[in-house]
């Protein structure tokens, strides 16, 4: 089949920065095509210029046969290439119809829009995406993440796309809202709309694609048939190395009890838990959404106190009743969200580093800049953070390098315990490898490391010891060598009845 869009050896290159290197890349009708590559391998450089935002410096774009030159978001949107970035472009104050007719609303005969048939036409399209739970009158702003994603599809049919662009959509949706997306992008698959597909999850790859294009270091590595391709072998194309290389787990000595929980309960949410990590012991921690996973992270870290049972840190009985408390004893918290409860992203990396440690650096009432600026550069040196400097803007950091930034902040508070809450979600497989890495390194170190994860494969290629939650109790616990996909997976999914 021809396709309806064909990039043909692309190059783009900023100041000091080559992003694209002779980058082939075409989209036919009817096709869901998947683009991979770490951060920083040209994916957003390549969605741009197909969306008018860049010129390429040299290589062509070919529409329908026919070359062509989009010198701008509007000129692409005119061929018929919408684009649905991760941070959704929609007006919160106005209403759904409105938004999806922003600039091109119909007009009465004497010129003035006509808003009655905008919100039929809004209506129509939606119900096409089989959408019929959306009000058009109701304003964006009150919407879910899910919804205003789904606004935003409509908005580009609307405009009569005929290929879709869509960037890390299921970032910030729930599961329900994922399964909803996932039916709308079939639906446009059947209707000859080509998709463009950019996301991190390999499951949703898989779930998804016909064809896979990875990148790698701006330059084209391969295209590949989804059924005909597994995930080890894109894996080793976006990063370069095999899959084993990406769970560097290695045996180290494991020693004392560094923490011990037992009979913890939280009312209504966590029922009598007890577990122990040793020092340089990774245990990790499954479980379904819902199953008291997080909640027991916080209960230990003292975000939310138990109501009853016992917490002993290095043998020692304590009553952790707040964060400070904990951090106080040794126990540090890399949290699910980074972005609201790691992270101030509009400060710099040392400001976001020195966080912790504050009342360290303090002088009387003011923070010694010198000594923050020295925490900075060793972290940014010792966790390979790829930044220009430490007064660079935290959240104009790539999600790995973000993650490195909020283990930073708490390794600077010299942990004996470290709970980590999904500590590679958003992330690519390459900064995945390397938090990893650090999580083996400080193991080896004798820190003891508790690790939530919904990636089964991560829970199976870290730990030493696996231990599964449900329903706000510990079920399960599995030595590394009993601890395969089946296993886990069983006792995760029992209902209680069974267990």
């Amino acid at each position: 089949m021809e396709p309806v869009l064909r990039l043909q050896d692309v190059s783009k290159a900023f100041p000091g920065v080559q992003a694209l290197r002779g980058v082939q890349f075409d989209v036919r009708a009817g096709e869901v095509h998947a683009l991979l590559g770490e951060n920083g391998a040209g994916k957003s450089t390549l969605i741009k210029i197909v969306s008018g935002v860049y010129r390429p410096d040299s290589g062509s774009i070919v529409l329908d046969g026919q070359p062509v030159q989009l010198h701008s978001p509007h000129e692409a949107q005119r061929a018929g290439i919408a684009t649905i970035y991760q941070e959704l472009l929609l007006f919160p104050e106005l209403t759904v119809a409105e938004n999806i007719f922003m600039g091109h609303a119909p007009r009465r005969a004497w010129g003035g829009i006509d808003w009655r048939a905008a919100a039929t036409g809004a209506r129509q399209i939606l119900a096409s995406l089989d959408i019929h739970d959306l009000d058009v009158e109701a304003p964006v702003g009150a919407l879910s993440v899910g919804n205003r994603q789904r606004v935003e599809i409509a908005k580009a049919l609307s405009q009569k796309a005929r290929i879709l662009i869509m960037d890390e959509p299921t970032a910030a949706l729930t599961q329900a809202d994922v399964e909803r997306l996932f039916a709308i992008v079939r639906r446009l698959r059947e209707r000859g709309v080509g998709v463009v597909y950019i996301s991190h999850r390999m499951a949703e790859v898989f779930a998804l694609a016909d064809r896979v294009t990875v990148l790698r270091d701006g330059a084209y590595v391969g295209t590949r048939d989804a059924a005909q391709t597994g995930e080890g072998e894109l894996i080793t194309m976006m990063v370069g190395r095999t899959i084993d290389q990406l769970f560097p787990k290695s045996d180290v000595p494991i020693g004392m009890p560094v923490l011990e929980v037992e009979d913890l309960s939280l009312a209504g949410v966590l029922d009598g838990v007890s577990l122990t990590v040793r020092a340089g012991e990774i245990v990790g921690l499954a479980g379904l959404v819902g199953s008291g996973r997080s909640e027991l992270a916080q209960t230990i870290f003292g975000i939310a106190p138990a109501t009853s049972g016992t917490i002993r840190v290095a043998g020692e009985l304590v009553r952790i009743d707040s964060a400070a408390t904990a951090t106080r004893l040794g126990i540090a918290y890399v949290p699910e969200d980074r972005a609201t409860q790691g992270l101030i992203r509009p400060m710099r990396i040392r400001e976001n580093l020195s966080l912790a440690v504050l009342g360290e650096l303090a002088r009387r009432w003011f923070v010694d800049r010198a000594a923050e600026m020295r925490l900075a550069e060793d972290a940014i040196r010792r966790f390979s953070i790829r930044a220009p400097g430490p007064e660079q803007i935290v959240g104009k950091l790539s999600g790995g390098n973000q993650q490195k930034v909020v283990l930073g902040k708490w390794l600077a508070t010299k942990p004996r315990v470290l709970i980590m809450d999904e500590p590679t979600r958003g992330i690519d497989v390459g900064a995945k490898a390397e938090i990893h890495r650090l999580m083996t390194e400080l193991a080896g170190q004798g820190l003891a490391i508790l690790m939530i994860s919904s990636e089964l494969p991560e829970v199976l290629g870290m730990s030493d010891r696996v231990l599964v939650m449900r329903e706000g109790r510990l079920v399960a616990e599995l030595p590394r060598a009993d601890a395969t996909q089946e296993a886990v997976a069983s006792a995760m999914m029992r209902t209680a009845k069974a267990a």
